[in-house]
């Protein structure tokens, strides 16, 4: 069974990201979101990278995702531990916010590019380390409601050339 390096380095809290670090307190995953064109954004940033407004604000999300790459770890950089998966995990809301982190709660031989996980929280000293575990495929999205910008069920990529151009 994956479940991470036996020692995490910890990171350096600041007043920029420790809503991100300290946001599984609550088990909820956090990223910064832009009040103007609604996109997500991470790592922290005081601009979107997107629209460039100021303004961005934590906002809590589903704690869904995909794997998107990974590789397993068999380098023992301490005696005696076991191999684990450094993955590559894509948001569901917006496809291009991605998270290093770990995959945990599987055999290796079950880990898959493609593969639907969902958050879970490690406490470490004063932060919620986010790692995924194997989540049920997603249910189909709900017919009526608009799909996010970027996200698998939307017909158009969020930050298309298409978007604020006179037609």
């Amino acid at each position: 069974m994956a479940d991470g390096p036996p020692i995490r380095l910890l990171p350096r809290l600041d007043a920029e990201n420790r809503f991100f670090w300290e946001s599984g307190a609550d088990g909820q995953l956090r990223f910064l979101r832009c009040p103007s064109c609604g996109r997500y954004a991470h790592p922290p940033v005081p601009r979107c990278p997107y629209c460039l407004a100021p303004g961005l604000a934590p906002e809590p999300v589903s704690g869904r995702g995909t794997l998107h790459s990974l590789t397993v770890n068999h380098q023992q950089w301490i005696p005696g531990s076991e191999p684990y998966v450094v993955a590559l995990v894509e948001i569901a809301e917006q496809a291009d916010i991605r998270l290093t982190t770990n995959l945990v709660g599987c055999e290796l031989s079950e880990a898959r590019v493609g593969m639907p996980v969902k958050v879970v929280f490690e406490h470490v000293e004063d932060v919620w380390l986010p790692l995924f575990e194997p989540a049920p495929a997603p249910e189909p999205a709900s017919e009526g409601l608009p799909a996010a910008p970027g996200s698998a069920e939307s017909a158009e990529p969020a930050g298309s050339p298409e978007e604020g151009r006179e037609r």
